[in-house]
């Protein structure tokens, strides 16, 4: 009852290394487990799906240390696969592995045998290339933080730049939430339950758009676990350019420990920080362990230039390292994957929404909100309902009811009741 839309190899891989069904009488193989396997059969020049023949497994049991009964239980659970496979893809879910062409190079490359195995994902897997802004920090941010991780999310829509978040209370969510909000693209790497975030209907309405994409190296269904969000903390930083830090504990919390993380590893991404003077603590240390400070100022068309700058970019962003990536990759060259800058990548998927209405006056705006008021402004002369509204200028109503509520708060747009209307306040 094998699915026949995976790859023997993601198969044998799921097999292996997957939480599935009822039974728990074997052990899925730890990703320690798993390297150890794949190194065997690398140099046998053998691939995972090679395991589902039943007189390769003694072989491999010998190459790899793992007990022959094990492997064999393991790869005996087809059955049980068929029906959770079926069951994640009722509810919209897919499954890629390492030795699958869509799998991130950017983990290949970053985490190397640390990628993990298998990959359940909802939504966008065009997003699967990554690049952007990760934004990260603590569940509980002051006022002062939250704003300012609203501004810079908004400013990666104005520059067309995904933001990379975990989808967790506080920052994370607020990131990701502001992104979708103007229109953003916005990739999200959960360390629990994919299954129920990916029906919130928020996210089904991005997810629809193209504009969202969900990601797990866990079980659909899966707790959240301090081991489960240190796990996915890396998987943060692997698919982004850059990296934001928001807030952070000193030496405490999962965004003290996944910055501290990817600052010691060769090759890291440039880490960013908040600073000012309600800054946590933990932020200022970070600077010493050679994070830089968010640059202040930035103008809104200018962001990707500035962080590029800023993050020296070393040649290797832009060339393919085959030697990383012998972990069951497609055969075909990744250089072609790699060598265009992300952000002109998806801006060729798919626009920002909020990009079609921007301003075109020699003053650029600091947000979309100020771009976009130019536009709205001359079609609220006299009240108009959001519906008609929408059909005016090509916006969601969602997003436009998001613009119409600040600027009622703003004062310059009034709200009529009974029906419900806008209209411009006129000077």
């Amino acid at each position: 009852m094998m699915d026949n839309l995976l790859t023997e190899d993601t198969q044998a891989i799921i097999l292996l290394s997957g939480v599935f069904g009822k039974d728990r009488s074997e052990k899925p193989l730890s990703l320690a487990e798993y390297s150890s396997l794949v190194r065997w059969l690398i140099e046998m020049k053998m691939r995972p799906g090679d395991l589902l023949q039943q007189e390769n497994i003694a072989e491999a049991s010998m190459g790899s240390g793992i007990d022959k009964q094990r492997l064999e239980s393991l790869l005996g659970r087809g059955v049980q696969l068929g029906f959770a496979v079926e069951e994640w893809q009722r509810n919209g879910i897919w499954i890629i592995s390492r030795s699958d062409a869509d799998y991130p190079v950017r983990y290949k490359k970053h985490l190397k045998d640390k990628a993990p195995p298998l990959l359940f994902g909802v939504g966008n897997r065009a997003l699967l290339s990554g690049g952007g802004l990760g934004i990260v920090g603590s569940r509980n941010v002051d006022q002062e933080g939250e704003a300012f991780t609203r501004q810079v999310a908004e400013l990666c829509v104005y520059n067309r730049m995904p933001v990379v978040s975990g989808g967790a209370r506080g920052v994370d969510q607020i990131s990701m939430t502001a992104a979708l909000e103007t229109g953003g693209i916005t990739i999200g790497i959960l360390a629990e339950n994919l299954l129920k975030k990916s029906v919130e209907r928020k996210n089904r309405h991005a997810i629809a758009d193209g504009r969202l994409l969900l990601l797990s190296p866990y079980h659909p269904n899966a707790r959240f676990t301090v081991g489960t969000a240190m796990g996915r903390n890396k998987l943060i930083y692997a698919m982004a350019d850059y990296a934001l830090v928001v807030s952070a504990d000193h030496k405490k919390g999962g965004t003290w420990v996944g910055a501290t993380e990817e600052l010691k590893r060769d090759k890291s991404i440039a880490v960013f920080v908040r600073t000012g003077e309600n800054v946590p603590s933990g932020n200022m240390k970070l600077l010493d362990l050679g994070a830089q400070e968010w640059p202040a100022n930035i103008g809104s068309g200018e962001l990707s230039t500035r962080l590029a700058d800023l993050a020296d970019q070393r040649s290797e962003q832009t060339e393919a390292e085959p030697e990383t990536l012998n972990l069951f990759d497609f055969q075909s060259s990744p250089a072609s994957v790699v060598t265009q800058k992300p952000e002109e990548k998806l801006s060729e998927q798919i626009q920002p929404k909020a990009e079609s209405v921007v301003s075109s006056g020699e003053t650029q705006p600091n947000t979309v909100y100020e771009a976009v008021m130019p536009v709205l402004l001359p079609n609220l002369k006299d009240p108009v309902s959001v519906d008609d509204l929408s059909a005016r200028v090509d916006v969601a109503k969602g997003q436009l009811n998001v613009w119409l509520k600040k600027a009622v708060a703003d004062g310059v747009v009034k709200k009529h009741k009974n029906p419900v209307l806008y209209s411009a306040k006129r000077e």
